[in-house]
């Protein structure tokens, strides 16, 4: 299947997407997996800011689902969680979608039911500027983390496995992984997957993708991984990263940059004038295992590229963080309203929650539209969380101690024992869910909504 390089919505007629059941060879071997797309073949959508996203959604995967538009700011009764948005489609059903899009970026789209955005129920979302670099080529990479095991079946073996400190290897799932982080240990990449792809390749087959000598590139990378973090490593090359989670931020140059679960990053760069082949790998976090594309030129010769990275990726902490600053940030305002929140649980008995409290016992936050909220989160466990809201977008303000106009973005990865507090105005009245993008973090409990007053 295309990925969106080139097709559009057109603001009249509603797109139709269509979520059906697919074929993919990973290393050989065939897996039933979800897929998102347009009649003509088109994986995922690209529109423009300014319109409409008039959206019909045709279920025919054979399974009850709702899609969730991540970044973007419907009305609430559009956002795709099943109980708080609305019912879930039946198979065989047509939900649609008509709001207005008020600003551009690096959006996706995934399912929120259940476990099926580990089964590959995702596409990307691209709203496109209104005016753009005629010479500049667009090129979408998403990422996955993929496994031949039932999703249910890997949740069982977390809950019902006790790991030890250390970590053991429990066949096919590796529990309690350590890992230090500024001399403090932390558990990473509690699942041991089959494969990582990029764009639903793993580098024994990968997306190649024709380039120009010397041209002008804007890779727009989204992390789809239900568990897994990566660090993008663009060597020989470097770039300019211009955005992430669909919002600009002042250039920050570099040839490695982090990105967490859910996350995306823009990055603008220039080839070499000369004829060749230039890979782009997303190594693990904490790991050598990779995945990746290739850049090419009409003559440039491609290689074979091994799995694995010379040197384990690092652990993502808040050195990147610190050093983004938000092109448009929110008005400088001092907040009306303030929730602390801890971010709970344990790999022990794989229970998550927010406040001590797992989703369906928990508090909601609540707010008022107009005001200025701020949410402090404190993560008391030794797992990072990628945390993320729906309906609004916020600018992190302050890292543990430090306070700074940071970046713009939806989700904000929080480091075991550290703290990062986030600002967003109530401009969207609703039923929002706040969770954790670990998709089996989430499902254990790491969920809970911020809810307007009076709705």
């Amino acid at each position: 299947m295309p990925w969106p390089r080139l097709a559009r919505a057109e603001d009249g007629a509603p797109t139709v997407l269509r979520v059906q059941k697919r074929t993919l060879e990973v290393n050989r071997k065939a897996a039933t997996v979800f897929g998102v797309s347009q009649p003509n073949g088109t994986i995922g959508l690209v529109t423009q800011v300014g319109s409409r996203f008039r959206v019909q959604l045709d279920n025919q995967s054979g399974e009850p689902t709702l899609m969730h538009w991540h970044g973007l700011k419907p009305p609430y009764q559009q956002d795709g969680v099943p109980e708080i948005s609305g019912p879930l489609i039946p198979s065989g059903a047509t939900e649609h979608y008509d709001f207005p899009l008020a600003y551009s970026g690096t959006f996706w789209m995934h399912s929120h039911q259940g476990l099926q955005e580990q089964n590959l129920l995702d596409a990307p979302l691209i709203i496109h500027e209104s005016k753009r670099p005629a010479d500049e080529q667009e090129i979408v990479v998403m990422l996955h983390d993929f496994t031949f095991r039932a999703p249910t079946e890997i949740l069982a073996d977390l809950r019902k496995s006790a790991p030890p400190a250390t970590g053991m290897d429990m066949g096919d799932m590796k529990m309690g992984g350590m890992r230090s982080m500024q001399g403090m240990p932390m558990d990473l990449n509690d699942i041991a997957f089959d494969a990582f792809l990029a764009n639903d390749r793993t580098l024994g087959d990968p997306d190649v993708i024709r380039v120009e000598p010397g041209g002008q590139v804007l890779l727009r990378i989204i992390n789809g991984a239900a568990a897994s973090n990566f660090m993008v490593d663009l060597r020989p090359l470097s770039a300019s990263l211009v955005a992430v989670d669909g919002h600009a931020v002042k250039p920050v140059p570099g040839s490695g940059f982090p990105i967490a679960m859910a996350q995306r990053l823009d990055l603008r760069l220039t080839l070499p004038k000369d004829e060749g082949a230039y890979p782009l790998f997303a190594v693990l976090e904490g790991e050598r295992k990779r995945t990746g594309i290739i850049l090419a030129t009409a003559r440039g010769k491609v290689g074979r590229l091994a799995d694995s990275a010379a040197a384990k990726a690092p652990t993502l902490g808040f050195d990147f963080e610190h050093r983004l600053r938000a092109v448009v940030p929110l008005v400088a305002k001092v907040a009306d309203r303030s929730h602390d929140v801890e971010l709970t649980g344990s790999m022990e008995k794989y229970d998550w929650g927010i406040n001590g409290a797992s989703y369906g016992n928990d508090k909601p936050l609540m707010v008022a539209t107009g005001e200025r909220v701020e949410i402090t989160m404190t993560n008391k466990t030794m797992m990072s969380h990628p945390m993320h809201t729906h309906g609004h977008f916020f600018q992190v303000v302050a890292l543990n101690d430090k306070r700074f106009a940071g970046a713009v973005r939806d989700v904000v990865l929080v480091p075991p024992m550290n703290t990062v507090t986030i600002a967003f105005d109530a401009d969207n009245p609703g039923r929002w869910v706040f969770h954790c993008h670990n998709l089996y973090h989430m499902e254990s409990g790491m969920m809970t909504t911020i809810r307007y007053q009076g709705i």
